[in-house]
């Protein structure tokens, strides 16, 4: 029998203090927000409002943490212990954090239970595997001396992570970090704090001692501003809009020069060519790969780029596809698409449906925002849509609306495939749908993008990497090589002296 999600989210008591040397607090000055639902734009719950006294204390609590060695130089068993243990918890809590994500975010209850809470479990299990697989090196040095490189943990991290996948992008953040020996100060987005609360009482439940991990929660221009400003984070990684990210490149400039990692977002492309071999399947790619989620993913296929002989073919088909999807109320588990985030992203997306008209762009399908069932009229609902005929080069084209909105551009050659593929400022991802396999090689190579999928879209795993070129950002999450980016190399040069044996 379906679980009576509605019901359940208005019993609901999450925590919603700041989590600081493993212990809920509130704000030095006592001040909160409201969290609103976006299927009916009700209040949650009011959150702590950390500011920069409160990020201070957390950084100084993770320092304490990291220079105690009660983590950073515990045992690489113990470490994946807690890690695999931390995992097995968000999946025996799963309902929980599944309803605290979906019912801040907007992202259908379905998705939540089977892709998100999953997906950050698997995360925080393969890193936690991980660490007893890896090696350190030995120079070839003469036979004089013998040099020993080691990976040692960077120290306090500050993560910054966005509202579209809170628990996803936290833990291809916490994972690796941690799993590195690291203490961490979490920053969520303004208005999805609630399971990333949960998974850091988790943590600690897990075996994962006090101040390693903190959450301070606030708004971005004050906690988050303070976390890039603070001279003992060692790292800021930060997800989310390029604007954003170029500030705390200069707030670690303005102090201790800390490294900084970006993922800035999107504006991937469908790549497809006239021999492509399966419309039906790349159609359906096409929809999802831009409605899920509403649209709100970094890495959404928000243009399609089609030769002009199979532009209406496969323009119908996409359109079949769209329709096909089950709109609805975010707490019901047949849901496919569901609400925006926010009030502020809802009139975003709205604004540029504004601007598609001023710029000629045919409306394929769509364009409206909607109300999914009766009770919902104040929630953030807009139209899976499909706009026709966008010059490339217009603001529709090169712009990132994060919103369920597809622009499609036709071309006539490869070469100019290519072209609008790479004429915009992002590098996230794209995808090139052809039966010709040296066709595919080739774009694939010319194409500016941290990830190219073939024949198949959004296809992704803890094991690759994740990251962009150009304003999408640089560093990359997910793989060993996010492993690689938390910890700093040092060299140990032993002079053995004459090598005869006394």
């Amino acid at each position: 029998m379906a679980k009576n999600w509605v019901q359940q989210a208005k019993s609901l008591k999450p925590k919603n203090d700041l989590f600081i040397d493993g212990k809920f607090v509130p704000a030095a000055d006592g001040e909160r927000f409201e969290t609103l639902a976006p299927r009916d734009g009700s209040v949650i719950t009011t959150v702590a409002r950390g500011k920069a006294a409160d990020v201070d204390k957390a950084v100084k609590s993770a320092a304490a943490a990291f220079d105690s060695g009660v983590w950073s130089r515990a045992d690489v068993r113990h470490r994946q212990q807690v890690l695999i243990r931390l995992a097995e918890l968000l999946l025996e809590n799963k309902d929980e954090l599944a309803l605290l994500e979906s019912i801040e975010t907007g992202h259908p209850i379905g998705d939540s239970l089977n892709v998100d809470v999953p997906s950050a479990a698997r995360s925080f299990r393969w890193y936690g595997e991980a660490l007893d697989k890896i090696y350190d090196e030995i120079a070839p040095t003469p036979n004089s001396a013998l040099a020993l490189v080691t990976r040692e943990p960077l120290g306090v991290i500050g993560a910054v992570v966005p509202w579209n996948y809170p628990l996803i992008i936290s833990s291809w953040k916490l994972a690796p970090a941690l799993a590195a020996g690291n203490s961490v100060v979490l920053k969520p987005a303004e208005n999805t704090n609630l399971a990333s609360l949960r998974l850091a009482e988790l943590a600690i439940e897990a075996g994962l001692p006090a101040g390693v991990l903190n959450v301070v929660t606030g708004l971005g221009a004050e906690a988050g501003a303070a976390l890039g400003r603070h001279p003992q984070v060692d790292k800021i990684t930060f997800t989310g809009s390029p604007a954003v990210g170029r500030m705390f490149q200069e707030y670690a400039g303005q102090t201790n020069g800390k490294q900084v990692a970006l993922e800035l977002g999107g504006k991937s492309p469908h790549i497809v060519f006239d021999d492509v071999e399966d419309i039906e399947a790349c159609a359906v790619s096409v929809a999802w790969g831009i409605f899920y989620n509403a649209g709100q993913t970094c890495h959404g296929g928000s243009r399609l780029l089609v030769h002009e002989s199979v532009h209406d073919k496969l323009l119908e088909a996409t359109i079949r596809v769209a329709k096909s999807l089950k709109l609805g109320d975010t707490l019901d588990e047949s849901t496919q698409v569901s609400a925006i985030v926010s009030e502020k992203q809802l009139e975003r997306v709205l604004g540029y449906l504004e601007i598609a008209k001023q710029e000629n762009a045919k409306v394929a399908m769509g364009g409206s925002r909607f109300t999914p069932a009766a009770g919902l009229e104040n929630g953030y609902f807009v139209e899976p849509t499909i706009l026709d005929n966008v010059g490339n080069s217009s603001r529709i084209g090169q712009e990132e609306i994060f919103g369920p909105v597809l622009a499609v551009t036709t071309f006539k050659t490869v070469a100019e495939a290519v072209q609008l593929a790479n004429d915009t400022e992002y590098g996230l991802a794209a995808s090139v749908w052809t039966k010709d396999i040296s066709r595919a090689h080739k774009v694939a190579r010319a194409v500016r993008a941290g990830t190219v999928w073939v024949n198949t879209f959004d296809v992704a795993d803890i094991i690759v990497p994740f990251g962009g070129f150009k304003s999408s950002g640089f560093g990359r999450d997910r793989s060993l090589h996010a492993l690689d980016s938390y910890t700093a190399l040092k060299t140990t040069w032993i002079n053995l002296g004459s090598q005869e044996i006394s």
